[in-house]
């Protein structure tokens, strides 16, 4: 693939349509004919004219912008990175799945995060064809034709699977890939099928998006995640994963994800370090808590922790219900569950905390638990 690495040469195809480098810059601190053309036809509050604007800062001489963490564990960060890092980042997917010049790419990520940044990326540097649609549940319903790639978080799998011309149109992308939250085993099953590649991808802000993948469906599809050649991972002393990345990332990151390695060098993830709860001397992780209850809970919940006088620290189970819930009703669902693992406060909540990228915002969870008493 010819891929496209000078940005003062660069150009996008939108909808179709090429823009150059000299369409979407800006010009003596007036808007450019981009942002112009995009507010006009679009609305300025448009995701035409989002994009417009992140074309904006991507020519604006400038060798950085800035993208924000989404703060699923704690307070989102803002960070300045190197765009050159993120053209390096393009470079390994294009690459990876054998897109071609003039493919289709649906946008349908919040830019504000880099998920969503990357893949406009992708279209500048590989000569995609970028089909937006605005950010939603439901990014397969308007589409009058089914894009080559996409890039989209297991809400919007999950959504379009539920509607039988949507799930129809997703079977048909080529090069899926899912990312943002976990892909729990019964999505993943309902993927199993697919004709087409379906990865599931590993990744944060701080490697611009994944530096690996795992496939989801046919004869390939594993629970391990295959790292890109020029990604060296070892094991910190608390059994995190740490990511020497260098083309994406200037220095070593050590994450709070708790992996274990094969032999092949491939890993799988058991959960997050700040999701593990110390429970009268037994470490009990949050995600596998939630895997083990989910397909046994009609409603949405999420785990969480308090302290607590006896426990150190108890496990508690968000409920998202207006009605109330309690342990007499799940009684049969927790009787499913280890001992250590099984919830000593339900709390009923009209909406469970998310974050604006709609992972499980953990801290305002945890901080809910913690301020509410246990009657009695």
């Amino acid at each position: 693939m010819n891929f496209h690495t000078d940005i003062s040469r660069q150009s996008i195809t939108i909808d179709g349509v090429r823009y150059t480098c000299t369409d979407a810059t800006p010009s003596d601190g007036m808007p450019s004919r981009l942002q112009n053309l995009f507010r006009k036809e679009y609305g300025a509050d448009s995701f035409h004219a989002q994009i417009a604007d992140f074309l904006a800062e991507w020519f604006d001489g400038s060798d950085t912008l800035q993208v924000h963490t989404s703060g699923s564990t704690g307070t989102p960060k803002q960070l300045r990175v190197e765009k050159q890092r993120m053209m390096n980042s393009a470079m390994l997917t294009l690459s990876f799945l054998h897109l071609r010049e003039e493919d289709t790419a649906m946008l349908c990520m919040p830019l504000q995060y880099i998920a969503g940044k990357m893949v406009v990326v992708r279209a500048l540097v590989g000569g995609l064809n970028l089909i937006p649609v605005a950010p939603c549940g439901h990014p397969m319903q308007s589409l009058s034709q089914t894009p080559v790639f996409s890039a989209m978080i297991p809400m919007q799998v999950f959504n379009s699977l539920q509607v039988p011309e949507e799930a129809e149109k997703l079977s048909r992308i080529r090069h899926l890939i899912i990312g943002g939250g976990a892909v729990d085993e019964e999505l993943g099953k309902q993927l199993h099928s697919f004709p087409h590649a379906v990865w599931s991808t590993y990744g944060m802000t701080e490697t611009l998006s994944h530096i690996a993948l795992r496939r989801l469906n046919g004869p390939e599809a594993s629970e391990w995640y295959t790292p890109f050649s020029n990604v060296s991972l070892t094991l910190s002393a608390d059994q995190t994963l740490i990511i020497d990345a260098p083309l994406v990332s200037p220095i070593r990151l050590v994450t709070n994800d708790i992996v274990e390695f094969n032999p092949q060098g491939q890993f799988r993830i058991l959960g997050r370090k700040d999701n593990t709860i110390n429970t009268g001397g037994v470490k009990v992780q949050i995600e596998q808590v939630e895997a083990r209850l989910k397909p046994l809970l009609p409603f949405a919940f999420q785990i969480t922790a308090a302290p607590d006088s006896k426990f150190g620290e108890r496990i508690v189970l968000l409920v998202q219900s207006e009605n109330p819930v309690t342990e007499e009703n799940l009684h049969e669902a927790f009787r499913q569950l280890p001992p250590y693992w099984r919830p000593k406060q339900i709390i009923c909540l009209p909406q469970l905390p998310l974050t604006g990228s709609r992972k499980p915002d953990r801290a305002t969870a945890r901080k809910i638990a913690s301020s509410t008493q246990i009657p009695g």
